[in-house]
């Protein structure tokens, strides 16, 4: 077999049209199967984050647990899946995405069993944990076979589209499936609905995923692992406390100066380490840069949409958890066509131009979102905005995922595949925290300067008065949460670079070099 391993090179590190991995010069036959598996991995990670919390209250009730200890159940997979993301996804790098993937899934699987067989909320707790261990492993190792899988731009978008609508999708079908099994069957089968999902993504991946060749001088930089992991964990647990307690109690501000303080001495080290967890080159290069300041926009923004609309639906306007569910699905629908339009017409315009209509387009919808009332419909004041907002976030997700893993050498894609998923988890702790405490405390304000006679019965708020305080707490989110996607439309639209993705943003030529070399002689 003939190999063409010419290249062209310019000045030291610039690479001018050359393929980055195997796949750029060899399609493999069963890519489209590849998808459906990372697809279906994906899903399930994504969609866990939210079908827990449907179960919460019939979890509660059944193991007994107080209102207080029920934010760790969330929190305990928060904290694993941050904090450990960056390690897996250099794991993957050095031992093989394959392994990886199938040791994730096989992991999650297991966890979701012991979470779903739980009889005491300790063992629920750390079942959760597990599970965001295990998904740290996973959620990179998916999308980096995706990266390495499609080179081509065309068939790339179209991969990505169906990523990146997973990704902005699976909060919203997490609610209507955690609705739909916990109003029919049990809060245990919101766990035990994973071992499905794991199953088909381990006989895809034994079956279509073949084993690299991980033979590397690279090790694992231990103290970048233990100071990344320690920010992260720091940061995620400072904002998860924030929502749930004060920004002024010293367990969230002792956490997130320490979670500063130690990402500053992690990203300090990284240049000057010999095998650095996160390559300087993979970050410092504008459009990926941008890619991964917009997943942290969008997951801190798009919690305006989940947080509110949950509680207005259920609480306003007496929606159940299925119907809840099932409000979202419009949402899901705009997800979905903007995410798969966005990465078809990538090549051609570049991310620029995408990343900032999407975010401008979920401010839109956010700032639409503020005329809910008290007496609204659903049809009239929440169909439109849910719309227009899922344009947005498919817009924004898809190109921005494609974007932050395009021409980056093989032997990095992992590591930036969890940087783009670290963004994301971040993003969706900042938002958390900072919205909810916006909502209380608007509420809290609302209700004191509203307060008279007339609105109190036995020496307490009137429930009209309670109803239009928690309409204003929402609408305040919404407001805060669009202003979050208008810094971001502006932040990344000034990064991006103009214009379509350039093969001159490719891999260095050491890595081109080295991967055709490893090809040539495994065949």
């Amino acid at each position: 077999m003939e190999i063409n391993t010419s290249t062209s090179t310019g000045h030291a590190g610039q690479v001018l049209d050359l393929p980055a991995t195997r796949a750029s010069t060899y399609p493999d036959r069963r890519r489209w199967w590849i998808l459906g598996t990372v697809a279906i991995a994906q899903l399930m990670v994504v969609l866990d984050i939210t079908i827990v919390n449907i179960a919460l209250p019939s979890a509660q009730r059944a193991l007994g647990f107080t209102t207080i200890d029920r934010q760790w159940v969330v929190t305990a997979y928060a904290l694993a899946f941050g904090s450990l993301l960056l390690l897996g996804g250099r794991l993957g790098d050095l031992i093989g995405r394959k392994t990886t993937f199938l040791t994730g899934a096989i992991g999650f699987a297991a966890a979701s069993a012991v979470g779903g067989a739980a009889t005491s909320f300790g063992m629920l707790v750390a079942a959760r944990a597990c599970q965001g261990a295990f998904g740290a492993l996973l959620a990179p190792a998916a999308l980096s076979i995706l990266s390495t899988t499609f080179s081509d731009p065309k068939e790339r978008g179209k991969a990505f589209g169906v990523y990146g609508a997973i990704v902005g999708a699976g909060g919203a079908i997490g609610l209507v499936l955690g609705g739909v099994l916990t109003e029919y069957l049990s809060w245990r089968s919101c766990l035990y609905v994973n071992l499905i999902f794991a199953s088909l993504a381990v006989f895809g991946a034994m079956t279509l995923l073949r084993r690299e060749n991980t033979r590397s001088r690279s090790r694992l930089d231990l103290p970048s692992v233990a100071l990344v992991s320690a920010s992260m964990f720091s940061l995620v647990y400072g904002f998860s406390n924030a929502a749930t307690h004060s920004w002024h109690t010293p367990s969230t501000y002792g956490f997130l100066a320490a979670g500063v303080a130690l990402l500053a001495a992690f990203a300090f080290r990284q240049p000057r380490a010999a095998n650095p967890l996160l390559p300087p080159r993979v970050v410092l290069d504008r459009n990926r840069g941008a890619s991964y300041l917009a997943v942290l926009f969008v997951g801190a923004g798009m919690f305006g949409i989940f947080l509110f609309l949950i509680y207005y639906m259920q609480q306003t306007l007496g929606f159940s958890p299925v119907v809840t569910g099932v409000a979202f699905l419009p949402m899901i629908a705009m997800v979905v066509l903007s995410a798969n339009l966005s990465n078809l017409v990538l090549p051609r315009f570049g991310p620029k131009a995408l990343v900032t209509a999407g975010m401008l387009l979920a401010a839109g919808g956010l700032v639409w979102l503020t005329r809910i009332g008290v007496d609204s419909s659903y049809a009239s004041s929440v169909l439109g905005p849910l719309m227009v907002a899922g344009l947005g976030f498919g817009f924004t997700i898809a190109p921005s995922m494609n974007t932050g893993t395009f021409g980056v050498a093989p032997q990095d894609a992992g590591v930036a595949s969890a940087t783009l998923n670290t963004g994301q988890q971040i993003g969706g702790s900042i938002g958390t925290s900072l919205l909810n405490t916006i909502f209380a405390s608007s509420v809290a304000g609302y209700l004191a300067s509203h307060l008279s006679s007339a609105t109190l019965v036995h020496g307490h708020p009137t429930r009209s008065l309670i109803g239009t305080s928690l309409v204003h707490g929402y609408t305040t989110g919404f407001w805060i949460a669009a202003g979050i996607f208008g810094v971001g439309a502006l932040i990344c639209g000034a990064l991006f670079r103009s214009g379509p993705l350039r093969a001159s943003e490719s891999a260095p030529v050491q890595a081109v070099v080295e991967e055709t070399s490893a090809l040539a002689m495994h065949i």
